[in-house]
């Protein structure tokens, strides 16, 4: 079987990562995300109609009556519908929804109007991203203490580098992050982290075994080895996120769109973040396996 040649291309891989990551941070720290109501606060209505209506003739009639902000989207089924309002607004906001949105055609009833304050926004949006250091800290810890802390580093580097790309783009095209969104991202971050290990296992167990001190040509034949398990398991999960993306409706679009750019870049940085890393920082034989010197050392210390 022909064994490609990942670690050849390492660099070129390392360029684009870097370029990506760039583009990611830039549009973070200029265009900064496009934060949902879970973090800003504000008003969210849901009303009920008959027969399934038009999504942009219900945005055009709040536009009109000054809702221009107003983010419409089903809710469960097509009758459904979910209206997203950036302001917080008086008790009732719900009923002139309702009355905007009504007509003879097609009758439409309140289901429920809430408010989410910005004081709650701002707890969300703190204890999220502490729940997410807190992931990528115990990540760290765990792939440390599994392998050797070579090994810990670039899978943290790699994961860092799978959040940011999926940040940056949320970023870039102003999509709208909220809760569903951030819990993608762990999702990202577990999913990447296991394509991870399935890697560094073979690496390591080809370390150990093999006689030669090519660490490039190790590497090679361990992704090689793994990567039809790499290519079946991310296939098959993205034929259901896409599934989600196409069928799944707005509630869940930016959900399935966190999940797909995040399989797409967990497996690229399992090969040529984590793996290759362990190339940058010098990885060597003696770091899985003491030399003989160290072994008889302790053996001499025995009673």
């Amino acid at each position: 079987m022909r064994q490609l040649d990942f670690m050849g291309k390492r660099r070129i891989a390392f360029a684009v990562s870097v370029l990506l990551a760039v583009i990611a941070i830039g549009a973070l720290a200029f265009k900064g995300l496009n934060l949902g109501l879970d973090f800003t606060g504000g008003t969210l209505v849901e009303v009920r109609y008959e027969q399934a209506p038009a999504l942009d003739d219900l945005r055009s009639k709040l536009g009109d009556e000054g809702f221009e902000d107003a983010q419409v989207q089903t809710f469960g089924t097509s009758n459904d519908i979910l209206v997203r309002l950036q302001q917080t607004f008086d008790n009732d906001v719900g009923q002139r929804v309702v009355d905007i949105l009504d007509s003879e055609a097609n009758s439409v009833d309140l289901v429920r109007a809430e408010f989410v304050g910005a004081q709650v926004g701002d707890q969300l949006r703190d204890q999220s991203g502490m729940g997410m250091l807190l992931a990528l800290a115990v990540v760290m810890v765990y792939v440390a203490f599994r392998f050797q802390y070579k090994f810990a580093l670039g899978a943290l580097i790699s994961l860092g580098h799978d959040v940011v790309i999926i940040l940056g783009i949320f970023a870039l095209f102003g999509l709208d992050f909220d809760l569903t969104v951030l819990a993608a991202i762990l999702a990202v971050i577990g999913y990447s982290l296991n394509d991870t290990i399935i890697v560094y296992d073979r690496i390591r167990e080809n370390i150990r075994k093999s006689q030669i001190d090519d660490m490039a040509q190790i590497f090679n034949e361990s992704i090689n080895q793994t990567l039809a398990r790499t290519m079946a398991t991310s296939g098959t999960t993205l034929l259901v996120l896409l599934a989600l993306f196409f069928l799944g409706g707005d509630m869940i679009h930016n959900f399935s769109i966190a999940l797909i750019l995040g399989v797409v870049a967990g497996t690229f940085s399992s090969v040529y973040v984590a793996a290759a890393l362990l190339l940058a920082i010098k990885l060597q034989r003696q770091d899985l396996i003491p030399s003989k010197k160290e072994n008889d050392d302790e053996e001499e210390e025995l009673p």
